[in-house]
């Protein structure tokens, strides 16, 4: 066996997915260091080089990216149903980006790419393609696949397909050939909503879809999730209002739903799911014009015609497709520090956002002597799938916001990029609308986070 090449770097970036890039982009901006990038995949971009072809970014794409390259342009779009709403990128939109990002890396003369290759541990990895190894064993380790997700492109259904059930990933609806009596949408996520929304926009008849939700969601409105302080923080303040007032988790999204942040299909249904994708009101819209739902737990297995599940099947027409939106996405993983001495573990490190809170774990390792100072600079915020969860989110979210406030120069670096929602561009500090924003939200705050502590205590 050839001897491995030594890759003399003094940072192993694994992943050059959403969480990698960032983490690069800002330790390469504020330290003289060199860094060798890993990525299974071709090129960067992570998993939106898998995407369907049909996604957009969920967010504006000014909470996307690096911290050192708007994507896009900050624009409002001027027509269509989210008009002045702020633009989300398509798919390739966010891979050429990312390329335009990696190229411009590159460019220093700090940063290695190799694409293709397969990360084998302990600073090792080895060429998908030609077999090639390298050796980057004196690298400190960054892990940013952590909080890799499962999509529908690269993950089976979880579910058993028998022999001549029609079943595809969601990425294959664009490919279909023949037209099939019936979709069968498998998938409470947002991935589900895409595709149904997207069908109803080619011209299917929502009475030809039937959606299998195991559990009802609950979704953000995109509306109010805007790179503008005046509509973000106010979404902050009304939140803490809403919580302070609240009696339950379930009473908390009830309240944010009497105020526009939250949203749900049926509102006959009260949601058990917390992830909180964002759509529009026109995407609700559609959504709600598809009333065959089969509600009856998660598919165990599906044959021609049948669906099964725990406690029976359900009938679908022999026709059907079965179209595969049912990847688990987020994995939940053990809420460990981000510094750790095997490795960096980027994660998002306030409420959401995580590139965000990759961009500001780079900051600080390029700003901090220690893994201790790093530390206690930068917390990471758990992701939530229950009421519940959500719940223990904004407890543990809100001490890392703290955390980080205590600490002048990241409050600094972190209101120089669109990818903090909660920055205040300095030509809108005294703008009436924030001002009141951040008058309403500072009132808030402190009440609405004492009342999440009692409820967390109540959920124990």
């Amino acid at each position: 066996m050839a001897k491995a090449t030594e890759v003399g770097a003094d940072y192993l970036v694994v992943g050059a997915g959403a969480m990698g890039m960032a983490f690069a982009d800002a330790l390469v901006d504020h330290a003289d260091v060199t860094v060798a990038i890993v990525d299974r995949r071709h090129a960067a971009g992570g998993h939106w080089l898998d995407a369907y072809p049909f996604v957009r970014l969920h967010q504006a794409s000014a909470f996307y990216g690096v911290a050192s390259t708007l994507l896009g342009g900050g624009r409002l779009q001027t027509r269509g149903p989210e008009k002045g709403l702020q633009e989300r990128a398509t798919a390739p939109e966010v891979c050429a980006y990312y390329g335009r990002v990696m190229d411009r890396m590159l460019a220093t003369g700090r940063v290695a790419f190799f694409p293709g290759c397969e990360y084998d541990g302990d600073g090792l990895f080895h060429s998908r393609v030609s077999g090639a190894r390298y050796d980057a064993a004196r690298a400190r380790i960054v892990d940013a696949t952590y909080l890799s997700g499962e999509i529908p492109a690269t993950s089976p259904p979880p579910f058993v397909v028998e022999d001549h059930a029609n079943v595809l990933p969601v990425n294959d609806l664009v490919r279909l050939s023949d037209v099939p009596d019936q979709f069968v949408i498998a998938g409470s996520g947002k991935t589900g909503m895409d595709a149904c929304v997207w069908l109803q926009q080619q011209g299917v008849d929502p009475d030809a879809i039937c959606w299998v939700r195991p559990r009802e969601p609950w979704i953000l409105n995109r509306a109010v999730v805007q790179p503008d302080p005046a509509i973000f923080l106010g979404m902050a303040a009304d939140t803490m209002e809403a919580v302070r007032e609240s009696e339950s988790a379930d009473d908390i999204f009830l309240r944010l739903e009497d105020r526009d942040i939250m949203l749900r299909i049926d509102r006959s249904v009260t949601p058990t799911m917390a992830k909180t994708p964002t759509i529009a009101s026109w995407e609700l819209d559609l959504l709600r014009r598809v009333d065959d739902v089969v509600r009856r737990g998660h598919v165990r297995s599906v044959g021609r015609g049948r669906l099964s599940f725990d406690d029976g099947d359900v009938a679908v027409s022999p026709d059907a497709v079965i179209v595969h939106c049912a990847a688990p996405g987020l994995p939940t993983r053990e809420l460990v520090p981000i510094w750790e001495p095997d490795a960096i573990r980027p994660r998002a490190v306030r409420v959401g956002f995580p590139c965000f809170g990759a961009a500001l774990t780079g900051y600080v390792e390029a700003t901090r002597t220690t893994d201790e100072e790093r530390n206690d600079a930068c917390r990471p915020s758990p992701y939530s799938d229950t009421p519940e969860d959500w719940v223990e989110m904004q407890i543990v979210g809100g001490d890392a916001s703290l955390g980080i406030s205590r600490h002048p120069d990241i409050r600094e670096w972190a209101n120089t990029t669109t990818l903090n929602p909660s920055r205040i561009p300095a030509d809108r500090a005294d703008d009436p609308a924030v001002v009141d924003a951040v008058t309403r939200l500072k009132a808030s705050i402190g009440p609405g986070r004492a009342r999440l502590a009692e409820l967390a205590a109540a959920q124990v």
